[in-house]
């Protein structure tokens, strides 16, 4: 198996984990900004903890941290965005233009990393988008002003995770960064700590009143956190930008998934048929590597 293979394999299981977090959230019954606080700190104080037993260098400089800093930053403007669209347009259309990193991720790559956009990408991205439109059962003929500000949010949302996963790419790809362990934990409490200042500035009380709601926060925070994420920090330098923006795309997907297995959502063929164009469209992008050999 080629180091290609390998990656792409790690990268689509952190998407399948990080996918069960709209799980964990729902299951957690706080208000959104609180779980997203929990699921930073948490898995920041994990990884934290994992380089002190392992011994891992926790500082690499000023410009390191900058970067982190700058991750941090856009990961907890992505959390906001995202939170505040779903509430005008729910989480249908929100997840779909949430999505759209994806394009901007191709545009990054081709840009700045000169990185060729080929053929089956192309197909691929196509499949791939439509079967999400199939998926949420989108009419824009109801589109209203308050859609059009969510619609906004959808887009900074995508626009926020870009800036989060390009500045993430950047730190690891740097020949004199820290371990994957370390960026994503320092990383972590920092988003956590932009979080919690947001969260005293609106007023809102972090206490957690039930058990179901710190065991729900705590599989939050170390599985789609940590493994998750430290799974996507690992192969993401070692893959184009277009090819990890699309392959992240199974996460709504898969989000959908869960809903129907663990919250009964009704599935129609047409559901099925959006699902199916979504796992076919990934699997052909992820094409473009290997056909380009």
């Amino acid at each position: 198996m080629t180091s290609y293979s390998i990656n792409v394999i790690k990268i689509l299981i952190a998407a399948v984990i990080i996918s069960t977090s709209s799980v964990w959230v729902k299951t957690a019954d706080v208000a959104p900004s609180v779980s997203g606080f929990y699921r930073m700190f948490i898995g920041g104080l994990l990884l934290l903890l994992i380089c002190v037993i392992n011994k891992y260098k926790l500082w690499q400089g000023w410009k390191n941290f900058f970067w982190l800093f700058l991750s941090a930053v856009f990961f907890a403007f992505d959390l906001y965005f995202w939170h505040r669209s779903i509430f005008y347009i729910g989480p249908g259309l929100a997840t779909v233009l949430g999505n759209f990193q994806v394009f901007f991720m191709a545009l990054a790559g081709y840009l700045f990393f000169k990185e060729k956009i080929g053929m089956a990408f192309i197909i691929g991205l196509l499949v791939t988008i439509a079967g999400l439109f199939i998926l949420v059962g989108i009419n824009w003929s109801e589109l209203s002003s308050e859609y059009r500000t969510g619609v906004i949010y959808g887009i900074l949302t995508a626009l926020s995770y870009t800036g989060f996963m390009l500045s993430l790419r950047h730190v690891q790809s740097s020949k004199h960064t820290l371990k994957a362990f370390a960026n994503l934990g320092i990383m972590s409490i920092l988003c956590s700590l932009i979080l919690y200042v947001h969260l005293i500035y609106i007023g809102q009380n972090i206490t957690l009143s039930t058990v179901q709601s710190l065991l729900s926060l705590l599989i939050l925070g170390i599985f789609c956190q940590v493994i998750g994420w430290v799974l996507i920090t690992q192969s993401m330098p070692n893959l184009p930008a277009s090819i990890v923006g699309v392959v992240l795309l199974l996460q709504p997907a898969l989000s959908m998934l869960w809903d129907i297995l663990f919250f009964d959502r009704p599935m129609g063929l047409i559901d099925f048929v959006g699902l199916s164009m979504v796992l076919i469209g990934v699997y052909l992008a992820t094409l473009k590597k290997k056909i380009g050999k």
